[in-house]
């Protein structure tokens, strides 16, 4: 097994120069205060841990820590379904993420009308929609990097420049 000591792939910014202002607009349109950026922020980390990516999970690990998250806090989400530190609206968006990225077992939808219903009791619809497009944000960057495969605990910016 040979190891790489760099992304497979380039800086993207540079190879499509259009994505640098969409995901500034991505993070614009998420980050309008309708959704705790903490909450966003578990939401992503539980992503990276689902789609078993060590970049993702710790660049979001980083950020959450930057923030001042508490370390239970950031290690309970690997474990969130039985961890008691989140609260009920944080367990629903945790159970969003989860819905959306694992399949479901045989015979039932991969959002159920439960888990959406738990989600939108604790969130308006702006907020809602806050949150699904914070799902939807992630997961435009997980086959970046799954496939890119950037050097886990460095900046993109400074591998990939």
């Amino acid at each position: 097994m040979s190891e790489t000591h760099r992304s497979r792939l380039s800086n993207p910014v540079k190879t499509l120069p259009d994505l640098g202002p969409l995901t500034g607009m991505m993070f614009k349109v998420i980050g309008n205060g309708t959704v705790p950026q903490s909450t966003i922020s578990l939401v992503h980390l539980r992503a990276g841990q689902i789609v078993a990516n060590s970049y993702l999970t710790a660049m979001h690990t980083d950020a959450l820590r930057e923030a001042g998250e508490a370390e239970e806090r950031i290690t309970a989400v690997s474990s969130w379904v039985d961890a008691l530190v989140f609260t009920p609206a944080e367990r629903a968006a945790l159970a969003l993420v989860e819905s959306v990225l694992t399949a479901p077992p045989a015979g039932r939808e991969r959002v159920s009308d439960e888990v959406f219903a738990e989600a939108a009791a604790h969130f308006d619809e702006k907020a809602l929609t806050t949150l699904v497009l914070a799902i939807s944000q992630v997961n435009f960057f997980i086959p970046l990097a799954l496939i890119g495969k950037p050097l886990p605990g460095q900046s993109a910016s400074k591998q990939w420049t």
